[in-house]
């Protein structure tokens, strides 16, 4: 029923959605009608004979999304709790890999290096507004996000970034007011790997993750390995609107459920913030 639904509200049109899901008309017409049952009320409407959502649709189609992409990464072994908390893990045939693992906050003051501490330190001296005297000093090691629809765009990278220092100055400089981007390995996979945004987005707080994928560094396409903790706090605008503040440490030293040493040290040395 998920799956019916969530296909025809990405496509609008029952005969793209029965294609994409080797399905018939009549059962995806069955399994939105079930749910439509479940939910109380129409999921969809049709006008000028196109499906658009309904109030009620737009309301639970978040949710039917995360959990079908959480159903799918626990079946497939991408997504699971250790200690409660979010742990991913993907692998593909071209070599892309993330590995990604959610760690208590506390664990964040026995970094070996005072970057994200001193982050969270004035964050909180802020409460979280972003022009505070407070943040002043630590802005530079960060950059700064802003919903937009369904994307995150950059308004600000710190000039002593992770992103800056990796990335270099023309792609920095050339991505503020464009998105964040998806992330590698598919839609259900990018959802999951949104968690942690949506969460501290919803919650106005604060979330450490540790993480070992591969990105490519500067313009070049080669795709290099790279591994680093990662803070996210919320934060305002002076208009009052969310702010994400993202501070991130090129580090070996990160805590990943089946990551070994020698894996993280394939991030060159001098990398290491």
């Amino acid at each position: 029923m998920l799956r019916s639904f969530t296909c025809l509200a990405a496509t609008l049109n029952l005969s793209h959605a029965v294609r994409e899901l080797h399905s018939t008309r009549q059962t995806v017409r069955r399994h939105v009608n079930q749910l439509e049952e479940i939910k109380g009320g129409p999921l969809f409407a049709v006008a000028d004979r196109q499906y658009v959502l309904t109030e009620l649709g737009s309301a639970v189609l978040p949710e039917a999304l995360d959990l079908l992409a959480r159903a799918e990464g626990w079946l497939t072994g991408q997504s699971r709790l250790i200690n409660g908390m979010q742990y991913l893990r993907r692998e593909d045939p071209d070599g892309w890999f993330f590995f990604q693992q959610q760690q208590p906050i506390g664990k964040l003051f026995e970094s070996t290096s005072p970057m994200l501490p001193d982050v969270m330190k004035a964050w909180a001296l802020a409460g979280g507004h972003l022009e505070h005297d407070a943040l002043k000093q630590v802005r530079p090691n960060c950059t700064v996000f802003r919903r937009a629809g369904e994307e995150w765009l950059f308004t600000e990278v710190g000039e002593k970034s992770s992103f800056v220092t990796w990335f270099g100055w023309t792609v920095s400089r050339s991505s503020i007011g464009r998105p964040l981007g998806e992330m590698p390995g598919g839609g259900n996979f990018g959802v999951l790997s949104n968690v942690a945004y949506a969460e501290v987005e919803t919650n106005q707080s604060v979330r450490l993750d540790h993480i070992f994928t591969v990105l490519p560094m500067g313009t070049k396409a080669e795709m290099l390995p790279i591994s680093f903790e990662r803070l996210l706090l919320g934060a305002r605008f002076p208009d009052d609107s969310f702010a994400m503040i993202s501070a991130v440490r090129r580090t070996y030293d990160v805590d990943i459920q089946d990551v070994s040493d020698d894996m993280l040290r394939q991030m060159s040395e001098d990398m290491v913030m």
